[in-house]
């Protein structure tokens, strides 16, 4: 189904692989008739133009990029937007977008939902920007109908901002790298590899864009393959493709922890702006004669079976095929890796919900950015019609993902259709895809069209002794296994007729509901403060010398931002800092708050002007072990506070108070053997947390240990290639070395300012 190439690759006329090896050339040279240097060939993808016009730096090596549009949500919107106030926001300078699909329940937490509603309102008039009601559309829905160009790009706050598919370079990121856009700064990085996703064939009927990318998934997510590179997808096969399948594909590269994606464009994707009233928005894209990519995954679309990405990862992947085969062999499995996951903080197991021979699940799910699409909804009502979904525990839920779409699926006649075999349909709401929607029953097991599987994504709480798991599939099987009333049924059964239903945009749906400034900010606009949006708390500027004690030590393969900050119950606290800091790694180590406080209280002593030694006995000790080395730590040049260590932390979510959650609670860093996604690690760097990397082996620390960084404000100006510290241990001082990776100059300027607002602002 999927073969990843060892090394990288030249596609020449975007048709024909030729290997990187010391023939290449001569390969090259008998289809095209000339030399291309790989230099050269590298400069043909369709990624290096986007990404070049889009440069200011006059470097491709080093690239400063200024994006056309930015998108939020309800869950992100508030703090951007309060972070940017501080940092002395006028106005929008690109159209900005702010959607209303994650909070939109209104259900929690007192008026707190709504009031951040009207805060987004408010400010999409006093700054000229662009909002979206809630239930109107998911956020990627609305960029996909509205905001997509051929060759642009977009940078939102949600990590599955992907629309490759229509040719737009679109990346997600953590809040602060769209506070630097709205102040007129860049997004910097290295220019990124660029692999190619070469399509050939056709997928048979029963195959979704789901399987085709958990296939993908499943195949580079552990070896890291495209790691913050972007994925170009081209060859044969992506002409056998619908524009909604290119879409649903597309969204879930983000579970490879690429860097973003971008598409060959054709006639398809012509059409599909026309039907959007936006047809000159389209603009053909393709590789040059001869490109170069630095991998090569080759995806043969005839082979490509339904898929079930199994709890707790979407790159735990088998064919519904293998999973029916291999049953308890296979949940066997899944359970043994849960224990890793869950930490055996509960007891877990799928076994039980094996049935005469046959595994049984609780509820299917068909919602969001990549189940809501009008094509994956109409396949799963043409499998369901005529059949019924039962009255037994078996339950589903279908969520266009906008009203447009739900528009489309009423006059089509595919709504009745699922409404008849006992299915209910939703608005526009993302829910289902982070824990705020359908959370399914203590122990039950949900399929779902949506973007992740981790644990407790679905809503359950692990501290609360509740465990139920989601395992990905595409909502052609999810409907067949409605079919057969929970029994796990891959699509390719379905004997019947999958329709081609033709698709009308009602462009008067947004017309007539969401508020577009046209980009004219209206300074006399008052903005919306609701008593749950608080402002940012004061944070100091990164000490001379720092004392650190570790307050959690994660050794999970992987630590998700959910994990970090957890999702669902927690949105409604997004725009109060330090009400949200209290759920911090709430599900994984709920002592860290407490301890991270402890040492805080140090921090805030001294910038009152009190010291911090006075009543904390064990403190004093540790700063005499540390003075004996060094004397002239002490009064004046210290700061304290906390850090925690996790092996690879940072996979999942974009969203910043993973990282500033811990900067509000004192924390000053993190340390780690790597860093799972470059977004959660520029969230640390944009909260003025240092991202020390430690190589494997033994720890020199243990948690609750004490760390001392002599002079490290020093060693982040001189940009010190190895940080010294020292633990703190059997009252001496242990040295060890670490290291920040790559910083541009800004990014070390944020740091010892102590976060972007005082880079901004002071």
């Amino acid at each position: 189904m999927v073969r990843l190439l060892e090394s990288g690759a030249y596609l020449i006329n975007g048709m024909d692989i030729i290997e990187d090896s010391v023939s290449a050339q001569e390969q090259i040279k008998s289809k095209t008739g000339k030399i291309v240097s790989r230099e050269e060939a590298a400069k043909q993808t369709i990624a290096y133009d986007i990404l070049k016009k889009h440069n200011t730096s006059g470097s491709m090596e080093r690239l400063k990029i200024k994006f056309d549009k930015l998108t939020s949500h309800d869950i992100t919107f508030v703090g951007i937007i309060q972070t940017a106030r501080a940092s002395g926001l006028e106005k929008f300078p690109v159209p900005y977008v702010l959607t209303n699909c994650h909070n939109s329940l209104c259900a929690v937490g007192g008026t707190i939902n709504e009031d951040d509603h009207m805060f987004g309102l408010s400010c999409a008039k006093k700054y000229g920007g662009i909002y979206v009601p809630p239930h109107q559309a998911v956020i990627h829905q609305y960029a996909r109908e509205m905001l997509s160009t051929g060759g642009g790009m977009i940078l939102g706050s949600d990590s599955h901002t992907r629309y490759g598919a229509l040719g737009t370079m679109a990346v997600g990121e953590g809040g602060p790298e769209l506070v630097k856009q709205l102040l007129n700064q860049t997004y910097d990085i290295n220019m990124p590899q660029v692999v190619g996703v070469y399509l050939k064939g056709t997928p048979v009927k029963g195959v979704g864009p789901q399987d085709v990318a958990l296939a993908i998934i499943g195949a580079v997510f552990d070896r890291g393959y495209v790691k913050n590179k972007v994925m170009e997808f081209v060859g044969p096969g992506v002409a056998s493709l619908s524009a909604d399948f290119r879409i649903g594909i597309d969204v879930m590269t983000t579970e490879t922890t690429c860097l973003s994606s971008v598409w060959k464009t054709d006639k398809t994707i012509e059409e599909y702006y026309e039907i959007h009233g936006r047809k000159e928005d389209y603009r053909e894209l393709n590789p040059g004669e001869t490109a170069y990519y630095d991998g090569m995954i080759c995806v043969d679309l005839d082979q490509i079976k339904p898929m079930i990405a199994m709890p707790f990862h979407p790159s735990n992947t088998y064919t519904i095929e293998e999973v029916n085969e291999n049953l308890s062999d296979v949940l066997a499995e899944v359970e043994k890796r849960a224990l890793v996951s869950l930490d055996g903080a509960v007891e877990y197991s799928l076994r039980d919900k094996i049935r005469n021979g046959r595994l049984y699940v609780d509820q299917g799910i068909i919602a969001g950015c990549a189940g809501g699409g009008f094509e994956n909804i109409c396949a799963a009502a043409d499998i369901l019609k005529g059949k019924y979904i039962g009255a037994d525990e078996f339950t589903m839920s279908v969520y266009p993902a906008s009203t447009p779409i739900y528009m489309e699926l009423m006059k089509n006649g595919c709504a009745a259709s699922l409404l008849q075999t006992g299915v209910i349909l939703k608005t526009a709401f993302c829910g289902p895809c982070f824990g705020a929607g359908d959370t399914p029953a203590n122990n039950a097991f949900s399929i779902r069209h949506s973007t992740r599987n981790f644990p407790n994504r679905e809503g359950s709480k692990l501290q609360s002794g509740q465990i139920s798991s989601v395992a990905l599939m595409d909502a052609r099987s999810i409907a067949a296994t409605a079919a057969n009333r929970g029994y796990l049924t891959p699509a390719t059964e379905f004997d019947g007729e999958l329709r081609t239903y033709p698709y009308y945009f009602d462009s008067a749906i947004y017309a007539n509901r969401v508020f577009d400034s046209k980009g004219e900010a209206d300074p006399r606009a008052e903005i919306r403060l609701g008593p749950n949006i608080k402002d940012w708390p004061e944070m100091t500027a990164l000490p001379e010398n720092l004392l650190l004690r570790v307050v959690s030590e994660i050794h999970d393969p992987v630590t998700t931002t959910d994990e970090l900050i957890p999702s669902g119950e927690t949105s409604s606290y997004r725009s109060n800092p330090l009400g949200l800091a209290e759920f911090t790694l709430s599900r994984k180590d709920p002592a860290y708050v407490g301890l991270a406080k402890e040492i805080q209280s140090a921090q805030k002593d001294v910038m009152e002007g009190r010291c911090p030694l006075e009543s904390r006995p064990r403190l004093r000790e540790v700063m005499s072990v540390v003075r004996s080395s060094f004397p002239e730590a002490g009064e004046g040049n210290m700061g304290f506070g906390s850090t925690i260590f996790a092996v690879k932390p940072g996979d999942g979510s974009a969203r910043e108070q993973a990282a500033s959650c811990q900067k509000v609670l004192g924390g000053w860093a993190n340390i780690a053997h790597e860093y799972a996604t470059k977004r959660y690690r520029s969230n640390l760097i944009n909260w003025g947390m240092l991202p020390f990397v430690i190589p494997e082996g033994e720890l020199p620390f243990r948690n609750l240990d004490y760390i001392f960084f002599p002079q490290i404000r020093k060693a982040v100006e001189e940009k010190s290639s190895v940080i010294r510290a020292y633990a703190v241990k059997d009252g001496g001082l242990k040295e060890f070395e670490m290291t920040l990776g790559e910083l541009t100059d800004e990014e070390r300027q944020i740091i010892l300012k102590g976060c972007l607002i005082n880079y901004n602002r002071l």
